[in-house]
């Protein structure tokens, strides 16, 4: 009988530097029970990060914006997908404020799933909420980590419109991931674009210089040092400031399996070659996520 090549796939043990507890039940627990009370998402449940309870001792939370479904298809990405997206709450906004003031977070970081079927792919609704955060606490910050915003008959003039919008509503930090190197664009993001991405960031530049921009890759797909190197510098030369390297870590037999795991001392080496390059903030470890010390840029 033939092997499927998947059956003949080795998958290799979670080495033990990826072992780590998420931190104190309390402290999850009551992040868990506001948010689940007011029928919101956070990235930080919906993607099961390692780091969440250690963002909650710190003030800081990720909440998902327009649902939990996305309209793209990424291989990597535990997030839901593969059926119709459901209506936007007219109350989301307000109710991820309630939860700020609820938490005590002096630090938000706002994303939310691809949503390819609005007219405006979303911006307006980071807008909203942005409002209704600052409405109960004007010195809040709050950073943004948006889709690319491509979509719709003008998709050039139709993304820098939707971008101008969040950028004119003035974040702390404009986070959009790259996620790979060019090679692999096509097998793990599918729907995305390399060089659209590249786009995104230097749109934000373009129209706010003073706004901190940032990008995150998720290494194990397969690539090289020598392509995370260019795609760093490719990050660089549209002006990224920040950056977060981690390991992806496959959340189920449905995704891609993790070509390879990256050791501390390699994300130490190239979080150097990061900073030399000239990136003015640079996260990088094993389980570094694109919000992971989000507040101390």
């Amino acid at each position: 009988m033939n092997k499927s090549p998947a059956s003949e796939l080795k998958l290799e043990p979670v080495p033990a530097w990826l072992r780590r507890p998420i931190g104190k039940a309390s402290e999850l627990s009551t992040v868990q029970r506001i948010i689940k009370q007011r029928q919101i998402h956070t990235i930080c449940e919906e993607g099961r990060c390692p780091n969440r309870g250690e963002c909650y001792a710190q003030k800081t939370a990720s909440f998902l914006l327009m649902g939990p479904t996305c309209t793209r298809s990424c291989a990597f990405c535990q997030v839901d997908k593969g059926h119709a997206p459901m209506p936007l709450d007219p109350d989301e906004p307000r109710k991820v404020a309630e939860a700020v003031q609820l938490l005590g977070l002096r630090y938000v970081v706002l994303t939310s799933v691809a949503r390819d079927d609005l007219p405006d792919q979303g911006a307006s609704w980071f807008v909203k909420t942005m409002e209704a955060i600052r409405e109960d606490n004007p010195e809040i910050q709050i950073e943004v980590l948006t889709a690319d915003f491509w979509g719709g008959t003008s998709k050039e003039t139709g993304q820098r419109d939707r971008i101008a919008t969040v950028v004119q509503a003035k974040p702390a930090c404009y986070n959009h991931n790259i996620e790979t190197v060019r090679r692999l664009q096509g097998s793990v993001r599918r729907g995305a674009k390399y060089d659209r991405s590249l786009h995104v960031l230097q749109i934000v530049k373009e129209l706010n210089a003073s706004i901190p921009t940032k990008s995150g890759l998720m290494l194990g797909h397969g690539e090289s040092e020598a392509e995370i190197v260019e795609t760093m510098a490719d990050l660089r030369a549209v002006g990224c400031d920040r950056i977060t390297i981690g390991q992806y870590m496959r959340p189920s037999l449905a995704h891609l399996p993790v070509q390879k795991y990256w050791t501390p001392e390699e994300f130490e080496h190239l979080g150097a070659i990061a900073r030399d390059i000239g990136f003015a903030h640079v996260r990088s470890g094993p389980l570094v996520r694109s919000s992971y010390h989000a507040g101390e840029g």
